[in-house]
């Protein structure tokens, strides 16, 4: 049986993509698909690209900005994401996070961390680019904080993710989150229906 896979280009700075990791898990049981995910920097995908938040892009079109934030208030009601929270820090510089994401993947846990950081950033509203409060957070969460962040100043974790991020973009990524089903690429969490479409 050949194994699906889904490819998510991730990065904790985007609430759309937490919203579409708490929706995922359906769509994986039905599809018998398999969750990749690959960290990148937003940021530096927006600097190769030309590409802006939502809330800059549209900063000047009021009525566009509050289309999205509807379309926003719709997922969170059908997928019942009570617990999301825009993060009151927000925008949160996720450097220190997305490198930890690296480290966690180096060391087989990524999938916890992920889960653990989304939480952090959107349900817990903590200030996710101040280190003090990344490490308790990581230690209280069954990581070794400070050995974690200890990492993240590694040549080689900070090559991965410039590596992750620029072949991202040499894809055709230009925001997060997105995905891949082999080479097709999809982005924004209202393409759901089209990447369980894909994977069947």
């Amino acid at each position: 049986m050949v194994t699906k896979s889904l490819e998510l280009i991730f990065d904790f700075g985007s609430p759309n993509a937490y919203l579409c990791m708490k929706a995922l898990p359906e769509l994986l049981d039905r599809t018998g698909a398999d969750l990749i995910i690959t960290p990148c920097l937003l940021g530096g995908i927006f600097k190769a690209t030309g590409n802006k938040a939502p809330m800059i892009q549209y900063a000047d079109a009021p009525a566009k900005l509050a289309y999205e934030n509807l379309e926003m208030r719709r997922f969170i009601e059908r997928h019942g994401l009570a617990k999301f929270r825009l993060n009151p820090h927000f925008p949160v510089n996720t450097l220190a996070i997305m490198r930890g994401a690296i480290v966690a993947a180096d060391e087989g846990t990524l999938d916890d961390y992920v889960d653990a950081v989304n939480r952090a950033m959107w349900e817990e509203g903590l200030q996710m680019d101040d280190p003090e409060v990344i490490a308790t957070f990581l230690s209280a969460n069954g990581f070794d904080g400070p050995a974690l962040l200890a990492r993240t100043q590694e040549p080689g974790i900070k090559a991965k993710l410039v590596q992750n991020t620029e072949a991202a973009v040499a894809r055709g990524v230009f925001g997060i989150p997105t995905f891949f089903v082999g080479s097709e690429m999809f982005f924004g969490k209202d393409r759901l229906a089209q990447v369980e479409e894909a994977l069947g």
